[in-house]
């Protein structure tokens, strides 16, 4: 477990005034450095500078904490994604960038991502005006590939999208991955050609590097 880099203004987001996004931020950074696992209560208390008990006034308890967490990472991520499809470009352009977005999301906020994926988040129902990362990703794949998927449903297809996309996303930020050879975009791009095409979109010869992605 690495150790914890307190910074100057960590003890005065209490102070000035907004204690719930103060142990947000909190919790957001212990995941980022230890995991979902790494905290109790009691750091994020300590870290923001107020006693175990009144964090109760916003949390009813630990779970809660991530629970919050683990949803504004998905608006987060869900937020991003729909940018990205709503850009200008082709179809297939924009399902590349959605690519793009999702791997810039996992490197640049780690504690969402791994909360988001770590925290089970019990009675939180659809709702219309909510953005949902799969739901955007099966859109974009009817979008991009109107022929469909000779008879699979694009779902199916989309979940698979999904996790080459948190495969990659994973072995990039455990350091796992080649350092020589194709970057993790590349790989994306690739793995999800293999997938669209395998589900029996008819192959063609897209340029170089422009190949779709989740």
């Amino acid at each position: 477990m690495r150790p914890w880099r307190e910074r100057p203004e960590d003890r005065r987001s209490y102070h000035h005034g907004n204690l719930k996004e103060a142990l947000i931020e909190a919790a957001r950074r212990f995941i980022a450095e230890r995991g979902v696992g790494g905290f109790t209560l009691v750091d994020a208390a300590r870290l923001v500078g107020v006693t175990p008990a009144a964090l109760y006034r916003h949390f009813r308890g630990r779970e809660a904490l991530l629970e919050e967490v683990a949803g504004r990472g998905f608006k987060d991520l869900a937020e991003r994604l729909a940018r990205a499809l709503g850009g200008r470009g082709t179809p297939l352009e924009r399902f590349t960038r959605m690519g793009e977005a999702y791997l810039a999301f996992a490197e640049e906020e780690p504690g969402y991502y791994a909360a988001i994926f770590d925290v089970r988040m019990p009675g939180a129902e659809p709702s219309p005006d909510r953005l949902n990362p799969f739901d955007l990703l099966v859109e974009a794949l009817r979008a991009t590939f109107p022929d469909g998927f000779d008879g699979v449903d694009p779902r199916f297809v989309a979940m698979e999208v999904w996790a080459l996309s948190h495969g990659i996303a994973t072995l990039a930020a455990s350091g796992h991955l080649p350092k020589t050879g194709p970057d993790k975009y590349e790989l994306l791009r690739a793995g999800v050609l293999a997938l669209v095409h395998g589900a029996g979109v008819p192959t063609k010869n897209p340029e170089p590097g422009a190949g779709p992605a989740p």
